[in-house]
């Protein structure tokens, strides 16, 4: 019985994250400013490592919990050297 309930959550939060990443790629494509489109990325990596995350839980294989730190902290430094280069037109000082 909690087999199925997992395997439906975990079909659920597939669905889901999958709408998410095509609306924050829409965002991405159409952004009217940097900002927004900075948004929308960070928002699609935070998705796509909860998509991971959730392969993870449904094969039980930790090889998907690494991909997901993996990205987790290729997508934070890179949304903040995005923002830095926002905020005053440069990265390294």
């Amino acid at each position: 019985m909690s087999a199925t309930i997992l395997m439906w959550s975990v079909t659920i939060a597939h669905v889901l994250l999958a709408v998410a990443m095509v609306c924050q790629a829409i965002r991405f494509i159409r952004g009217p400013r940097a900002q927004d489109r900075v948004m929308a990325f960070d928002a699609f990596y935070v998705s796509s490592m909860l998509l991971l995350l959730t392969f993870g839980i449904r094969t039980g294989t930790t090889l998907y919990f690494e991909a997901a730190l993996v990205i987790s902290l290729l997508g934070f430094v890179s949304t903040v050297a995005l923002a830095k280069f926002l905020m005053r037109g440069e990265v390294i000082e």
